[in-house]
């Protein structure tokens, strides 16, 4: 039966169970005196869902306080072993596998490099292919091996997350297809593809979304930005992109803030526009540069050996006072620098966030060297009255923030079903998807 706002008794005990746990999820332990005021809910409401709660095996009890003059009272938890996420980060240097538990405590991993394929001869550094297949594979074995490894089995899980590069479009046919212009995807079936690749039950969702925004989510429910009513999270890596939260879009939504023109007629982007901040402010423009006036990135490494490299020809450890910095090394990072700086201007003068984080392996490998200059370019650049009321800071999750993002998107919709799993993903969507697969196959 539905009341005047449309809301049925099924809706409500669900809307009570989600407070209860998101309240113990985050600020728990707790009495079920102390739930009362912390969800508004009657303590009639309270014992009822608790009573739910524990018979389901999602909370648990976890020890007791004293109370005023009364019997101790009993603290409750949710149970950590009472689900399982899996995080997935498709990064543009290799694919991470994570396994958490119902807290997001990591219980096992794996990591596979990338190799990327050159698919424009005349021009390498504009475009640069991942096959999906490969990818596809990576994250089916992935998630196999750490399912393995924690002894878990398939059914406990509560759906597989992943992060991507590009933009996510959500279909009802094909769910998530991905765009991924700097990677050589075009219309990807990605849900669908490891829907019919990976051995799961029906039951397991899977969760895509734009990389950015899984750093960002994490960072706003257990790092540096929790708390904060207005924020923005900048990922950057090989690539550059955000995610922006405010009191409208709560869970956050990416922007494509890589791809802003920051120079007419400049540089051409991976994504074969002229002049995008990545061209300036990735990490493969960076040493690009480097390279290209005259620096001698180490051959054969990765972005990440390459760019630990160039801090330290720019920035000679102390234990070195004989070696000179390298003033090309130096010149091209204090130029990404006012890069990043004026990039950072446009989305505080168009959003007036109270924080932006700097995250992504080249962010936090970079960190706090980089970080003053960032700051001075960006509040050069900004209007006055919002550069005055933004702190610029570092993420505090490390590089794998992404992974942990990636998990938390099955996670809050657990949460948002009141604890309950999925319905099976599969019904009146395999004709549609299993047609495209189909159709690419010769691909």
């Amino acid at each position: 039966m539905a009341g005047r706002n449309g809301r049925t008794v099924r809706d409500l005990r669900r809307g009570n169970r989600t407070a209860v746990l998101q309240r113990l999820y985050f600020d728990g332990p707790m009495s079920r005196y102390e739930l009362g005021p912390a969800t508004g809910l009657s303590s009639g409401s309270i014992s009822n869902v608790v009573a739910e709660l524990v018979a389901d095996g999602l909370v648990e009890e976890a020890g007791s306080v004293d109370s005023d003059g009364g019997r101790p009272r009993t603290l409750l938890r949710v149970a950590p072993g009472s689900g399982h996420m899996i995080g997935v980060d498709v990064g543009e240097t290799r694919v991470r596998v994570e396994l958490f538990d119902l807290t997001l405590t990591e219980l096992a991993r794996t990591e596979r490099p990338l190799e990327r394929q050159i698919y424009d001869a005349d021009r390498p550094s504009q475009r640069q292919e991942y096959d999906v297949d490969v990818i596809v594979g990576h994250i089916r074995d992935g998630i196999a091996e750490v399912l393995r490894e924690a002894d878990i089995a398939p059914e406990r899980l509560l759906g597989v997350g992943i992060g991507v590069p590009g933009i996510v479009d959500r279909t009802k046919e094909l769910g998530a297809v991905v765009h991924g212009q700097t990677i050589g995807w075009d219309a990807v079936p990605l849900e669908s593809l490891l829907r019919s690749t990976c051995e799961l039950p029906e039951t397991v969702p899977f969760f895509a979304d734009n990389g950015a925004r899984t750093l960002g989510q994490a960072e706003m429910w257990f790092g540096a930005g929790r708390g904060a009513r207005n924020a923005v999270v900048v990922l950057f890596g090989s690539g550059v992109g955000a995610c922006l939260v405010t009191e409208e879009v709560e869970n956050g939504r990416s922007v494509e803030w890589g791809h802003l023109t920051v120079r007419v007629r400049g540089r051409r982007c991976r994504c074969g526009a002229l002049g995008c901040l990545e061209a300036y402010a990735g990490a493969e423009a960076l040493l690009d540069r480097w390279r290209e006036e005259g620096g001698r990135p180490p051959e054969g490494t990765d972005e990440e050996t390459a760019l630990t490299a160039m801090l330290a020809a720019a920035y000679p450890p102390e234990d070195a006072p004989d070696d000179e910095p390298d003033p090309v090394a130096l010149a091209v990072l204090e130029e990404t620098a006012e890069y990043l700086g004026a990039g950072l201007s446009d989305l505080i003068n168009l959003f007036q966030p109270e924080r932006i984080l700097i995250g992504g392996w080249a962010g936090l490998q970079l960190g706090t060297r980089f970080l003053p200059a960032v700051r001075r370019y960006a509040a050069s650049y900004a209007l006055r009255y919002p550069a005055e009321r933004v702190s610029i800071d570092l993420g505090r999750l490390g590089p794998d923030a992404v992974t942990v993002g990636a998990a938390i998107l099955p996670l809050a919709d657990f949460f948002a079903r009141g604890g309950r799993r999925a319905e099976p993903v599969s019904e009146g969507r395999s004709p549609a998807w299993r047609t495209a697969l189909e159709e690419r196959a010769p691909h």
